[in-house]
């Protein structure tokens, strides 16, 4: 893992009607909310003594946006759930791509088990794994992988 505090830092990126969660189709997303999301990613990532910093956005350019500053500030990781827009972004695919970051696509509902529009997925062909169908509990295997790649021990 690189040095510095900004190496520390993961970006957690939600991407649209996340912030909807524990609203929006309770029976495919539980009943947790965006809050509750966040939550477990900070106390996951200390577990691994890195500093997570969520962010979401409805806005497909926004979340652009975060994946450059990402670049820009050195992060270690991108956890992303990037909703709909998974099925339909060539372009956040493209901003993924360009960082080179170590990225994990996360997914709450079993995207293979729902509508087939959902089966394909931009965001994975730029991720180095992918997670869907765990709920939230998906957040906290993406960060331990996350971990594991870069590097990240665990703290005791």
């Amino acid at each position: 893992m690189a040095q510095g505090t900004a190496a520390a830092t993961i970006y957690v990126l939600n991407g649209p009607n996340l912030n909807m969660l524990g609203i929006r189709e309770p029976e495919k997303y539980g009943h947790s909310s965006l809050a509750d999301v966040e939550k477990l990613c900070v106390e996951t990532a200390a577990q691994f003594g890195l500093k997570a910093d969520c962010r979401q956005s409805n806005r497909e350019g926004e979340l652009i946006d975060f994946i450059h500053e990402a670049h820009a500030k050195k992060v270690a990781g991108i956890i992303i759930n990037a909703g709909g827009y998974s099925h339909t972004s060539i372009a956040l695919h493209d901003a993924l791509v360009a960082v080179k970051i170590p990225t994990v696509e996360v997914h709450i509902s079993n995207i293979h088990a729902r509508e087939s529009f959902r089966h394909h997925s931009f965001t994975a062909m730029a991720a180095f794994a992918s997670l869907c169908g765990f709920g939230i509990d998906g957040y906290r295997l993406a960060i331990n992988g996350l971990a594991a790649k870069i590097g990240a021990k665990a703290k005791t």
